[in-house]
């Protein structure tokens, strides 16, 4: 080699890149696998603390009403239905001798009626545990300006003014306790734009920035906020009907997540978010660390075009047979 020198610092400048992106794997398969979270005693469970669960009837919501109580957290269920909050709260309490409490409120209505009913609910309860869950995607991927300004506004009062609202409920006996916990319920389509659900992709990366700015507003408080990066759990939100490598079951995603409170995971650099499910985070890291984006905004668009075609098929063969 006619300049062994260059030769040389080049292979170091590679091998030093590689170790560290082989570094950073490595940190997050050891914290997705084997690094505790914070223990939930931290933040009252089984010291008579309650735990706010919004959307809490059904799919991740329920899951985390149920996994909460048999944490020891007494439960305060916020969701549309009093038939099913009655029904999950019989559930709670005879399975986990828990005390709970329910609030019927519909949450596409921004009225002050309905928060000040909620307010006053709420008043007096230790609330340890707040989870920012309910939300609202579309029926089927539709481009902005096919998509009714209806359903713009839902959305953005469902997964974003709500989850202000509670908040802003809930935080000040947190911080007063000097404890808390608020997971707010966001998803890969805020950390990575998705052309045809452009407005619930929006609200979801709404969530990831201002729950990185509460997050670091309020260290040194004992409170701790975390978006939550969720990709597909077999939902009626998500209409995955089976689990599958990328699609856990609610009961195994809340789970991974209670495991990992505090531990970002695939969320690795990016304060204030975690990605607990394994194979979430390993594909989070991939696709934040390695993707092109313009190509990942173009595969996301054309996944989402198909879709929608095979959702319309589905409703004409429906239409037929009816």
């Amino acid at each position: 080699m006619e300049h062994p020198l260059l030769g040389l610092s080049l292979a170091a400048l590679g091998f030093t890149v590689l170790s560290f992106h082989v570094l950073r794997l490595v940190r997050v398969l050891v914290q997705t696998f084997l690094i505790p979270g914070i223990s939930l005693n931290t933040y009252g469970a089984k010291r008579g603390a309650w735990a706010v669960v919004t959307g809490a009837t059904d799919g991740i919501g329920k899951e985390f009403a149920l996994q909460l109580a048999k944490k020891g957290f007494n439960v305060f269920l916020a969701s549309r239905s009093p038939e099913k909050l009655g029904e999950v709260a019989g559930e709670i309490e005879s399975n986990y001798g828990v005390k709970t409490k329910t609030y019927a409120i519909d949450f596409s209505k921004d009225d002050a009626a309905s928060y000040a009913g909620l307010e006053a609910a709420l008043t007096g309860l230790d609330v340890g545990v707040l989870v920012n869950n309910v939300g609202k995607g579309y029926e089927i991927p539709t481009n902005f300006l096919d998509y009714p300004q209806s359903e713009d506004s839902a959305i953005v009062t469902i997964n974003i003014s709500s989850v202000l609202r509670v908040t802003k409920l809930v935080l000040p006996g947190m911080i007063a306790r000097k404890r808390g916990l608020v997971l707010n319920i966001g998803s890969f389509s805020g950390a990575f734009p998705s052309p045809m659900i452009s407005v619930y992709s929006g609200s979801k990366a709404f969530l990831q920035a201002w729950s990185q700015c509460l997050s670091t507003e309020l260290q040194g408080t004992g409170v701790e906020v975390e978006l939550v990066n969720a990709y597909f759990v077999v939902s009626k939100l998500s209409k995955v009907s089976r689990p599958n490598l990328m699609a856990p079951t609610p009961k195994a995603y809340v789970a991974s997540l209670l495991r990992k409170i505090g531990v970002p995971c695939g969320s690795l650099g990016r304060p204030g978010s975690v990605t607990p499910y394994w194979s979430h985070a390993v594909g989070d890291w991939f696709v934040q660390n390695y993707a092109p984006k313009g190509l990942l905004l173009g595969y996301i668009n054309n996944m989402h075009k198909d879709i929608r075609r095979r959702a319309l098929k589905k409703k004409e063969r429906q239409a037929k047979k009816d």
